[in-house]
Parts: C-alpha cells; structure tokens; sequence
C-alpha cells in the first residue's frame, strides 16, 4: 500500500483527524508509513528481555499483527511487569500495560497458558522453532544484542532488537552480515523512523518551508542525581546490604501495605496491584546466590547469567548490580550518547538528508534521494562531577557533530565545503528544557519537543522563544523585525504516537510480506545499514569523550561489508573486527 492509493497526503492525517474516514481498514501509523493488515495469522514473537524498554514493546504490541509465545528475563520483577504492567504510576502503566492487558487475559495464569516462560534467553531461542516460534524481540541489556540477535538469525528466526543496535561497532557489522545471510529481516528500535510527527517534520523540510537547514540543536535534560537516578534503581538488601538504597523497597512496601489496611473502593484494587509489583522486586534478591521463587521456578544467580563482580577505587560491585543497573557499566552498557543521544542524532541525520532532497530538488540533480547523511568529524566534552564512583558513564556530554552541507566538495581546494553543525547536550542533574530538537534554517525555525510536539517559525531573523502565562508561544527578535506567532503547528492529536507500535507492526507486516528479506523495497524502515549509521555516531562520540580528542569519522565504519571499525582504527583493539566465527554466537 502507498500514499498514491488515496486522494489525501500523509499531512492531511495531521489536520482534523482524517484517517478514520480515510483508511478504516488499519491504523493511521499504516497508511502514514505504507504498510496494511498482516496477511493471514499474527508472527508469532518470544520476547527475550522484559525491562524497561522490553515492557514498553510488549505494551506497544498490537494483536492483529503480534502474537507473543514465550518470553525471557532473569528478573522475577521483570517477569511480573511482562504479565501485569508497571503498576507503579498511572504514567508507567500507560508506557508499559503489560501482556494481559494487551491480550485481554483476566489472569496471570490464563496468561501463562499462551506464554511460555523461561529465566535465560539462550534456552527460549534454542527452543524457539519447537514453540512455534517465528521472530523475536530483544530487550536484553546493550552487551546482548549481538549475541542474542545472531543465535536468533542462524536459526531463521526475524529479529527486532532494542537500540542501540549492538555494544561495538563490529558487533553491529556482524549481526548485519548474519541478517543477509540467513535471508532474515533484523530491525533495530530507533523509534523515530515510525513518529508521524518526525515524518511530518521532514515533509516540512523537503517541501523547503524552512530553506536550507544550516544548524541543528538538540538536547535531552534529566533531573537525575545521587540518590534519585532512574538509573540507579534501589535493590533488595540481600544484594548489597551496604548500598545507599538497600532498604527503600521494603521501606515502601511497608508503607503500601499501611496505605491498604486504610484503603476503600477501587484504591484497595490499586494498592493491591502495587504491593504484588513490590513484593516481585524484592524477589529479585535470588540474583544474589540464586534459588527458588515461588510461582516462578528455579533462578541462577547473577554470575550463573554471565554477570561479573567489579572494583572501581574504593567501591565494590557484586555481580547482580551488574544487572540491575546493567546501564551504568561500560561493559553492559553506553550511557547518555547510547541510551539518549543515539536517539536524537539519528532524528538530525533524518533531518539532514531531508535537507539534501530539498537541495537536489531545486538543482534538478540525477542522484538518488533519501539517503542517509554520515557525519565527518565529532568534537566532545565530557565529565563525571556530578556522581560518585558508583558508575563508569559520564554525567554529562556535549557534543559538536560536524555533517556535510548537501554541496559540500573536499575534493578541491577551491570546492566547497561547507559543513552543517549538530549540537548536542545530554545532562543529569537539571532536568530544566526537557528533551527535544531544533531545526534552524534561512526561512524559519522549526521545534520539535517530547517527541509530541511541533512548531514551525517562519523568520530568518535572530530570535528566542517566550511565551507569558497562558499566552501562545511566540518567538521575540532580538535583532530586527516584529515578534512572530508559529506558522504552523503539530498534530492535531496530542496523543501522537511515539512509534513503537508502528516499528512492531511494520516489521510483522514485512515478514508476511518479505519472509525471506529478498525484495529491497520492503524493508524496516531501520534496516541494519540505518542502524548502523546510527550505531558509530554514538559509539565514535563514546570514544572521542574517552579520549578527550575529536574524532574524523571513516566512511568505511558506515559499510556493513567492510572490515574497518573504530576499535581497530582508534583503539586498536584486535578484537574489533567483524566475526561471524565467535565462540560467544554459539
């Protein structure tokens, strides 16, 4: 299905809720994207991690495209959190409902009855095809990606793995080349390729309303500090009884259970389901010295799943922090650049070549449009003066990405070589600004924020936003010419999608489509060639603040089918070249 099939544009969706009437067969994400209903049954999917950003993809799953068989997670907390949701807030339940209510299962054990559970994701793939299984979703910590995704390919399974797309860049390089070939579709989950409101954005760009791009903005802001850090969630004391958060889970728990005894009507209900999450937390204290949970069978402990004990100066961490705060360890995880920043400089490269097409466009040149722009040079500042030794990630990173303007010549002296510059600020400690993009071009300005909102200012004139209580949203000029309203706005829904539920059901719906990946032009939309681009960005960035130099990126790190990465053209690490042969992909 394609956009010429209606007599409305994709835009048209975002003025006064037209696709209902439009396209009432499937969702607006479908027609948005060109893509319809699955031919015949749901790809039946195993899930093997179900955290965080796992749950978030069990919660975006719909039905009619998806149907999950078995699941994976070393945690009973996660465990719990597949089946019941995030109970905790109004907000995480709305992020992350959990399986029966995307099934309409009224139990955990009618849940269980059509999933099947397993503690270690290497046992749910090695019995994937005898449980039916077509495709899995991996939401597994950064190190596992490659692993799991490879493990999956060899067996002929399809795979859509959580961003970033693997640890290293020769990690990436290898489940690239495993997905051609097994002849398999592996999509990696920069959501962003599925927002209508990034769609919409880059139609904006393309149709040259804000001329030529010249300079991007971007940033992502969080409150986090010692003691309060998302990252750093509170473990059972059995874990680490020293640890600064050792006794807040029961400390809540006993709380909750107070606000019970006094609770009436459907807060019984609510408090109900919060204490059973609590109580799956505090289970995952078995990651200690492993054992039995009851209702969930038998655990290993931390080490048993392949996590280490670690020492950095004077602090000390057992081998289940590992786990739990897999995101804070360099080597399970990639901090700010990997977990935040990956996001949003693959929202300017999308950006960036929008701008290209407008340029080719308008100099009626022959090469092809829509290609992704490579960065050529990376400038970081990065530092830890915010936490303590409790964590190996930077607080903050600030970044200066250098892109090639669409004439950009380095072949002449006397060429062109104009450069387009992304900057790009991640911080804990102040979370004023929150999160979001803007676009600066010679006829407007546009902003995206919270990955929900969007508003385009038509001036080229040096500005700032304010905007009084209750008043709309101007932009005041400090240079010349009168204060200026917004030229156009964002969806007409405030519920836009984030793009998870329209990543899961294109790729489902390539699989029936394309089962064996051999037509090109049914691909998800971030194939591996995109990840990938995506994948150095970040991880060279992770490098150059390592180092504390910039980096001059290779076209070559970008190839999928070549050997160069940055581990061995940095680093110099002779373990950095691509290998389908490793012992660890079984």
């Amino acid at each position: 299905m394609t956009e010429q099939n209606f007599d409305i544009s994709r835009r048209d969706l975002l003025r006064g809720g037209l696709a209902a009437a439009a396209v009432p067969a499937v969702s607006a994400g479908a027609f948005y994207f060109g893509y319809s209903k699955v031919k015949g049954s749901p790809v039946r999917v195993g899930v093997v991690g179900t955290g965080d950003e796992g749950s978030v993809l069990l919660g975006a799953i719909n039905p009619d495209y998806i149907q999950v068989v078995s699941i994976a997670d070393v945690r009973p907390y996660n465990q719990h959190r597949a089946f019941h949701g995030d109970c905790y807030s109004d907000a995480a339940l709305k992020a992350r409902p959990g399986l029966m209510s995307v099934y309409n299962w009224k139990t955990e054990a009618e849940a269980r009855s059509h999933v099947k559970v397993y503690q270690d994701y290497n046992e749910l793939i090695a019995n994937a095809k005898a449980d039916g299984v077509e495709a899995i979703i991996i939401g597994l910590p950064l190190h596992l990606h490659a692993p799991a995704t490879v493990k999956a390919l060899r067996l002929g399974l399809h795979v859509l793995t959580e961003k970033l797309m693997g640890h290293s860049v020769a990690n990436c390089k290898e489940m690239a080349r495993q997905a051609k070939l097994s002849h398999r579709h592996l999509a990696t989950g920069h959501q962003r390729h599925y927002n209508v409101l990034y769609a919409e954005a880059v139609d904006t760009i393309r149709r040259g309303v804000l001329g030529n791009i010249h300079y991007i903005r971007a940033q992502w802001h969080r409150g986090n500090s010692p003691g309060s850090d998302s990252w750093q969630q509170p473990m059972p004391k059995e874990i680490k009884p020293d640890d600064s958060l050792a006794n807040q889970l029961a400390r809540e728990l006993a709380s909750w259970r107070r606000e019970l005894d006094s609770a009436r009507g459907a807060d019984i209900a609510s408090w109900s389901r919060k204490i059973a999450q609590k109580e799956a937390q505090l289970q995952d204290h078995i990651l200690a010295k492993g054992g039995e949970v009851a209702g969930r069978g038998e655990f290993k402990s931390a080490k048993g799943y392949g996590y280490e004990d670690g020492q950095y100066g004077d602090y000390k961490r057992p081998a289940a922090e590992e786990l739990l705060r897999w995101r804070l360890w360099s080597r399970t995880g990639g901090g700010l650049m990997v977990e935040l920043g990956s996001h949003q400089l693959d929202a300017a490269s999308i950006f960036l070549a929008a701008n290209n097409d407008y340029y080719l466009d308008r100099t009626n040149s022959t090469k092809d449009r829509g290609q992704k722009i490579h960065p050529l040079r990376v400038h970081v500042s990065a530092n830890r003066n915010l936490f303590g030794l409790d964590r190996q990630v930077n607080d903050h990173i600030t970044t200066l990405v250098e892109f090639p303007a669409p004439d950009y010549d380095p072949t002449t002296i006397s060429g062109r070589k104009r450069k387009i510059c992304v900057q790009y600020s991640t911080i804990n400690g102040n979370g004023f600004g929150g999160y979001g993009e803007m676009v600066f071009g010679t006829a407007g300005t546009m902003l995206l924020a919270t990955e929900a909102t969007k508003v385009v200012f038509r001036s080229d004139a040096a500005t700032k936003v304010s905007a009084k209580a209750g008043a709309e949203a101007a932009l005041d000029t400090q240079s010349s010419g009168p204060a200026q309203k917004a030229a156009g706005g964002g969806t007409a829904d405030a519920n836009v999608s984030r793009g998870y539920k329209e990543e899961l059901e294109h790729w489902a719906w390539c699989i029936r489509e394309n089962p064996n990946s051999a037509d090109p032009t049914l691909q998800p939309r971030c194939h591996p060639k995109i990840a990938l681009g995506d994948a150095v960005i970040a991880l060279v960035t992770n490098i150059a603040a390592e180092q504390g130099k910039s980096v001059a990126f290779k076209e070559e790190w970008f190839d999928p089918d070549h050997d160069a990465t940055p581990e061995t053209d940095i680093l110099n690490d002779p373990k950095g070249k691509p290998d389908l042969n490793k012992s660890i992909y079984g």
